[in-house]
């Protein structure tokens, strides 16, 4: 118990600086390690464009060879030995006219770079919406410890007035038994609400990267309303997915991948023409040549046309065939789920101004009802039980609230990040909320 106080005390402490909610996303920004992992896969990533280009570009290449050679020459009856060394240098320039595989993979390399930049966009609105919910859940669950502590208190201070009624013989045996177990039920749900909160504030941190008070963030305000949903209807939603998704237009672009490796696999039973150039310097290079130097320049086309590789390439176009309709099937799949999320996030948004109304509605409501049940209580109309269930109805009242608060903040987050709009602007909009 004593270890969860200093936890909780810690959690508490009073900071110089607030963190807000932009200094959390610029934290994270700097620190996540799954967001430095997605930016350094797109800088991978976008590296296919200049591999893909690189195959229709000239290729120039030097080499040079040089050994040392004994040999016995017998000619008739006369032998001669020879030692000498033999040197070779080529320096040769190639350049693809008509090469269907190096096309190929230069719109191949185009497809890669796009789709590794559309999967960090996504990781981007990833982050953003991460960041919220973090944020959210962190100050949640310090919500939540802060009831649970009232409500201990207030208990604390009902179960003393039982224990001096009892003493003054106004009392009952029955109504400190049953508020010391309310007592003892609200220090388990203190434990457990400490627990909850110390896991908050440390996933927070794992992404900021920055020890964090959980007194350093600013709350969300009691009578905040989010704008209304615009546009208001499902149908504008999905249409702004199909074409704003990032994580869909990532898919879209390995399908885009698979359709050119397709083409490229084909390219295995087409001609190939190059245009070659080559300057040779050579010496003594073989017997024929013993003694002799030759500087020759070359230039000229070369032509090559595959026959027969063992049906290698009609099996690889094939297989590549298959993966093509894979992809094609992934994206299909990709967009049900998306678009089931999106629904899911759609309905939670129209409805949380609702839920959170009336939620407001019902804590108002077993506020009134607690005073008012303490009253009759002082009137003999009501007992002990009828007060403490009337506080447990206000504490539960007053958390369903914050997290109905909570959850219609999220889903209108969710809802924008799945819809590709959610954006830093979008994050200054919804950082406004807090106080």
């Amino acid at each position: 118990m004593k270890t969860r106080i200093a936890v909780l005390l810690i959690c508490l402490a009073p900071s110089a600086q607030a963190l807000s909610l932009l200094d959390a996303y610029q934290l994270a920004q700097r620190n996540d390690p799954a967001w430095q992992a997605a930016s350094a896969a797109r800088d991978a990533g976008l590296e296919h464009q200049a591999i893909g280009r690189a195959a229709l570009l000239p290729t120039l290449n030097w080499s040079y060879n040089t050994s040392r050679n004994q040999s016995e020459v017998s000619q008739g009856a006369q032998r001669q030995d020879r030692d000498y060394r033999s040197h070779a240098a080529t320096l040769s320039l190639q350049q693809p006219l008509l090469d269907f595989d190096a096309l190929a993979r230069y719109r191949q390399g185009n497809a890669q770079a796009e789709m590794a930049r559309r999967q960090w966009q996504g990781e981007q609105h990833a982050l953003l919406a991460k960041v919220v919910r973090l944020y959210s859940n962190a100050l949640l669950a310090a919500r939540r410890a802060q009831l649970v502590r009232e409500r201990k208190h207030a208990l604390g201070e009902r179960l003393a007035l039982n224990q001096r009624l009892l003493a003054g013989g106004a009392g009952t045996h029955t109504d400190v038994l049953e508020t010391q177990a309310r007592l003892n039920l609200a220090v388990a749900e203190e434990i457990e609400a400490l627990d909850a909160q110390d896991v908050a504030a440390r996933t927070l941190q794992g992404v900021i990267g920055e020890r964090v008070a959980l007194s350093q963030l600013q709350p969300l305000a009691d009578g905040f309303a989010l704008p209304s949903l615009i546009p208001a209807d499902f149908d504008s939603w999905q249409r702004l997915a199909l074409q704003r998704n990032h994580q869909l237009a990532a898919r879209q672009q390995g399908l885009a991948v698979a359709e050119q490796e397709v083409q490229r696999q084909r390219a295995g039973h087409l001609p190939k023409v190059s245009l070659y150039a080559s300057s040779r310097q050579s010496r003594s290079e073989s017997e024929n040549t013993y003694q002799q130097a030759f500087d020759t320049h070359s230039i000229g086309v070369q032509v090559s046309v595959p026959l027969f590789a063992g049906g290698g390439v009609s099996a690889a176009t094939r297989q590549a065939g298959n993966r093509l309709s894979q992809a094609r099937h992934e994206l299909d799949g990709q967009i049900v789920a998306t678009l089931d999320t999106l629904r899911r996030h759609y309905n939670a948004a129209r409805s949380g101004q609702a839920r959170v109304a009336a939620y407001g509605m019902v804590a108002a409501s077993a506020e009134a009802q607690l005073q008012a049940t303490r009253k009759s209580l002082l009137g003999g109309e009501r007992i002990n039980l009828d007060v403490l269930d009337a506080e447990q109805q206000l504490y539960r009242a007053r958390l369903q609230l914050r997290e109905a608060q909570h959850a219609w903040l999220l889903a209108w987050v969710d809802l924008q990040a799945t819809a590709g709009t959610f954006d830093e602007d979008g994050l200054r909009r919804i950082a406004t909320h807090f106080r």
